[in-house]
């Protein structure tokens, strides 16, 4: 299954920078803080080892860290970038779904949507490392949007946030505090997410995870969601 619109477009729609700027070859995308999802630059377009240099030296104007985000078909410039001493940093992995193999029935004592993030959901990622900064690129989502509340024994557990890019969804900031993980309220809330998805005309479910969270990733691939795509980060 490939994402439609694709992975690029969706990250870009449901997790966006403040900006961006296209430069030469290259998109610069601009964020006061946030992840360096919203901070990354990347190649769209033929481009000449000098190139890089002027990237790096707008990357530095715009008081943007030095951090790439590369695909698979970014090999010639991945291989430049680590002769510049560039490191891979966060290998990710994208995972899809059709919507309907993963919405079904779950009470909404154990997971619900609602937005605006109430405040033990914002309590909840801040206990993760999900700060404000990450919190305000929700808040400029322009499509669809919510975030999802976990319970557990009546005790809040878990959050995630979600929205749409056409028809296809993508979660986000998936969050369960660490006393309360293994109890089922990760899948409660994945299966919720999809659920308000579905009810807002979306077909496909997306998400990604850093190769090195092997629990999440268990957890997508039971519920039947498949790896189609893969990207990694370059910092210096």
């Amino acid at each position: 299954m490939i994402l439609d619109p694709p992975l690029a477009a969706v990250l870009a729609a449901t997790w966006p920078p403040e900006r961006s700027e296209r430069l030469g070859p290259w998109r610069l995308r601009v964020s006061a803080g946030g992840g360096q999802r919203v901070q990354a630059t990347s190649v769209e377009d033929a481009w000449q080892p000098g190139d890089i240099a002027e990237a790096e030296a707008a990357m530095d104007r715009l008081h943007q860290p030095r951090i790439w985000v590369l695909g698979p078909q970014d090999a010639a410039l991945d291989a430049a970038l680590a002769a510049r001493g560039y490191r891979v940093k966060d290998p990710v992995i994208a995972y899809v779904a059709p919507i309907d193999r993963l919405a079904g029935a779950v009470s909404p004592m154990a997971a619900f949507a609602h937005w605006p993030p109430l405040a033990i959901t914002r309590d909840i990622w801040a206990e993760g490392g999900i700060g404000p900064d990450r919190c305000a690129v929700m808040d400029r989502v322009t499509t669809p949007k919510t975030a999802i509340l976990g319970r557990t024994d009546d005790t809040p557990s878990g959050a995630a946030f979600v929205a749409l890019a056409g028809r296809t969804a993508m979660l986000h900031a998936l969050e369960v505090r660490p006393a309360l993980r293994r109890q089922g309220s990760a899948h409660k809330m994945l299966t919720a997410a999809a659920n308000w998805a579905q009810d807002q005309g979306a077909t496909t479910f997306s998400l990604v995870a850093t190769e090195a969270n092997t629990a999440a990733r268990t957890l997508y691939e039971r519920t039947g969601m498949i790896a189609v795509d893969r990207y990694h980060y370059r910092v210096i």
